[in-house]
């Protein structure tokens, strides 16, 4: 899905004009964007998490070159699922954790 994907579909739920719902879209980036510039983390409920993670500095390869490259350290931004959202998306893997395993039965018996 892209963005102008996203903006048609909050255009249409809201029964808003096109500049309406782009204004939405940008201002719900922009609040994750600058949450995650300044050290937040966002949790949405039943979506996910968003986070920073910290990565060291290290030595890299140029894979055209072969030499050695310093890669200075940087923070990355994480996306993190949350359970619904992976249920959700794999409903088969959901149904098969909320089933009882059951014992096989006794041949002898």
């Amino acid at each position: 899905m892209t963005k102008a994907e996203l903006v048609e579909e909050v255009t249409q739920l809201g029964d808003l004009t096109r500049r309406d719902g782009e204004v939405i879209v940008d201002t719900i980036f922009d609040a994750v964007i600058g949450a995650l510039k300044s050290g937040d983390k966002i949790e949405i409920r039943g979506f996910g998490s968003f986070r920073i993670r910290q990565r060291k500095p290290r030595i890299g390869r140029n894979p055209k070159t072969g030499t050695k490259v310093e890669v200075p350290a940087k923070r990355v931004p994480y996306f993190k699922p949350s359970k619904e959202l992976r249920d959700l998306v794999n409903p088969h893997e959901a149904e098969s954790a909320a089933a009882p395993a059951t014992e096989p039965e006794d041949p002898t018996a």
